[in-house]
């Protein structure tokens, strides 16, 4: 009682605003099996992406563009993930799951600038298969390091810029709600104005054309244009296309469908129970970074070959220690 009061005391002496994470649904129940499968899913998230990081870092024939982007990529899901998971392990044990106003608004701001740099360089991934396929001999000379080094910068810098201008606004706006209905800060923290911001839910939308929707269009426009060219060349030609190409759109579907989640189910709010929305959430922030190592590790030919020979190497040693 004593140690509540003076909790309560010292938010009040520092003006600190206390969020309620309420999306957690039967918690008390399954808390040492939520913990045990998240942390599980959390190391081997940092194992698979780190693994193929560091392969492209070490294999000097991985010093591609494609393999380039592909790694940072990768580097982004393990950025996601460090942004989501420590809070949430920490949330699973604790008796309640609170944040402050000021923390969730940075954790918002890495989510949404982590989500957005997602988008931007898989469409530098696009072009980068739109100019080694469609003009090739002008292949080294526009994919050079300085275009590389541009696209990196830009696919973070950009979506930090505008999820920051967002993060300001928010900031300024009065609270008459301090319950979420998630697991972490997200979009949902639009529910807890007083009164609707105009300006926000302007620029959220500016925002989405801007670092979702115009991206998205000009992947789908790029690979169309890939389709559409390979299909007038020979079957190896086509075939080779198609097994560049896929990865990257399987990439594309699973972010996709995870961002269109995001956005729809705080518009469904009212209409899903929190257990619905906490195993629609799980799903959506557990398998997305996981995935993506898998399939470029298991869809991309050289990646997977260095996969094949790291494991003969450990098997060898371990051979050897026998």
């Amino acid at each position: 009682m004593v140690n509540n009061i003076f909790v309560h005391s010292m938010d009040v002496e520092l003006n600190v605003t206390l969020l309620t994470l309420g999306g957690f649904a039967e918690l008390h129940k399954y808390r040492y099996l939520y913990f045990v499968v998240i942390f599980t899913l959390y190391i081997l998230i940092l194992c698979f992406n780190s693994t193929i990081v560091c392969l492209i870092w070490t294999c000097k024939n991985l010093h591609e563009p494609m393999y380039i982007f592909i790694a940072a990529l990768l580097i982004n899901s393990v950025l996601y993930s460090m942004i989501i998971y420590p809070k949430l392990l920490s949330d699973v044990l604790s008796e309640k799951q609170i944040i402050s106003y000021t923390l969730c608004l940075f954790q918002g701001f890495l989510y949404y600038t982590s989500a957005g740099s997602e988008f931007l360089l898989l469409a530098a991934m696009a072009y980068d298969r739109y100019v080694s396929i469609c003009k090739p001999l002008q292949y080294p000379v526009i994919m050079n390091r300085i275009t590389i080094y541009v696209s990196l910068v830009l696919a973070w810098l950009i979506p930090a810029f505008e999820t920051a201008v967002s993060v300001v606004l928010y900031s300024e706006v009065k609270l008459c709600s301090f319950t979420l209905t998630g697991i972490f800060c997200n979009n949902s923290g639009y529910k807890l104005q007083c009164v609707p911001s105009v300006v926000i839910s302007v620029y959220g939308v500016v925002m989405l054309i801007n670092v979702a929707f115009l991206p998205m269009l000009f992947i789908l426009f790029s690979y169309i244009r890939i389709l559409r060219i390979s299909y007038s060349c020979c079957r190896e030609t086509r075939r080779k296309a198609l097994k560049t190409c896929l990865p990257h759109l399987l990439v594309l579907i699973n972010f996709s469908c995870f961002i269109f989640f995001d956005i729809i189910i705080v518009r469904l709010e009212s209409d899903l129970s929190n257990t619905v929305r906490l195993t629609l959430t799980f799903q959506s922030i557990l398998f997305h970074p996981l995935l993506n190592p898998i399939i470029y590790g298991l869809k991309v030919n050289e990646i997977f070959k260095h996969i094949k020979m790291l494991q003969n190497v450990k098997k060898k040693i371990h051979e050897s220690t026998w």
